[in-house]
């Protein structure tokens, strides 16, 4: 039940026990379905990469919500960054200095150049 819910809406995870919470297939449909239902998940799920960034390709500023140890790996802020080049701010500083993360960015939006700086 709570699973078909969050396929259809993501964010009903809110609602859901704190258990669901920890449910990896429930969490991955969650945020699938809208990326900033990350910030319901289980700190243990918020160091999973196949769901944070199923996460921030639906919702690049999902980002802020990862683990900070998925806030410096290469693929999780390149794929926030495309969907979103403002989140660079929400990287880890290491991120901010590297060329192709930057280049995303200045492709997505040039204010991400300014929070880079």
């Amino acid at each position: 039940l709570v699973l078909t819910a969050v396929r259809r809406h993501g964010m009903a995870l809110r609602s859901a026990s704190t258990e669901l919470h920890d449910d990896r297939e429930v969490a991955l449909a969650a945020v699938q379905q809208e990326g900033t239902a990350l910030q319901f998940v289980s700190r243990r799920l918020l160091k999973d990469k196949e769901v944070v960034l199923a996460a921030v390709r639906q919702a690049g500023w999902a980002l802020r919500f990862a683990a900070p140890e998925l806030r410096k790996d290469k693929d999780v802020v390149l794929a926030a960054v495309q969907q979103s080049g403002w989140v660079l701010g929400d990287a880890s500083s290491c991120m901010r200095d590297d060329p192709e993360i930057l280049a995303a960015a200045r492709q997505q939006s040039e204010l991400a150049l300014r929070v880079s700086a």
